[in-house]
């Protein structure tokens, strides 16, 4: 029996190089059994060309930035028009591993009502993989999150929702729906997935650490803090703590207050006045 798989991709014109090469990979997956739907969310002011194998959405920029979180319900609305057994949700700097796949179909057969989260690389600047057995070779899954066995999954602990990273993720059409996607409020970087986490959560929902469905991180330039997002930060992580109650990203948060950019205000933080 053939399982038809969506993979879901939020994609812009500035991270082109890394999509071409998402798509190189993707065509080299071998998945005995499983189809793939391929669906793309372009998130730019205007739409870029979809490959004829590629069906795509276009959710351009809102007034606070890019729509990630409404790109990614457009995609999955779509892909559940094409009758497909599971989502999975591959951000634009993500490569897939070579039992990626497999290992989200067979978690979702054992646990469909969860959140499937697979291991994360980050390569570095200087890995640039042109094989599949090259970018395996590169496994070294961010130290943060649990890391199971291969073939085996992990429920999260209840402390452990908020390690919920949409850049590689699984979930069956009944638990998106059940979900209700990601929350459209939250525009250009940072907390979306965190909220989407704690809905889970709320809902009596499990996040499951899926051994072996591994993904690799692409490298781009990035701040730590990410400077250039401070502006998202504090907005979004303001929405974010009047609906649970605190903020987050605090280790940011907390770097932003040293570098005398942020100050705390009120039951939040906002930018330090300049004179």
């Amino acid at each position: 029996m053939t399982t038809r798989v969506a993979v879901i991709t939020p994609a812009s014109i500035t991270r082109l190089d890394h999509l071409h090469r998402q798509r190189r990979f993707l065509r080299d997956v071998h998945a005995p059994g499983i189809e793939i739907v391929r669906i793309e969310a372009w998130l730019d002011a205007d739409a870029a060309p979809a490959p004829p194998a590629v069906s795509s959405v276009h959710v351009p920029p809102g007034s606070h930035g890019m729509r990630v979180g409404a790109a990614r319900n457009a995609a999955a609305r779509l892909a559940l028009t094409h009758d497909v057994d599971l989502l999975v949700f591959l951000d634009v700097d993500c490569l897939p591993g070579s039992a990626l796949l497999q290992g989200y179909v067979a978690a979702a057969r054992s646990h469909p009502d969860d959140l499937l989260c697979g291991p994360v690389t980050y390569l570095e600047s200087v890995q640039r993989p042109a094989t599949m057995s090259e970018l395996d070779a590169m496994t070294r899954p961010h130290p943060v999150r649990p890391l199971p066995l291969d073939g085996t999954v992990v429920p999260a602990s209840d402390d452990e929702f908020d390690l919920f990273w949409s850049l590689s993720f699984a979930v069956t059409p009944e638990a998106w729906t059940r979900l209700g996607g990601f929350d459209e409020a939250y525009e250009g970087y940072g907390a979306e997935d965190t909220d989407l986490g704690r809905r889970a959560r709320s809902l009596g929902m499990g996040v499951q650490w899926v051994g072996g469905a591994h993904a690799y991180h692409q490298w781009h330039p990035a701040g730590s803090p990410p400077w250039r997002h401070l502006d998202d930060i504090l907005r979004n992580g303001a929405l974010f703590a009047k609906r649970w109650g605190e903020w987050p990203m605090g280790g940011w948060i907390d770097a932003f207050i040293a570098g005398g950019a942020v100050e705390p205000h009120g039951d939040g933080y906002r930018r330090v006045a300049r004179s």
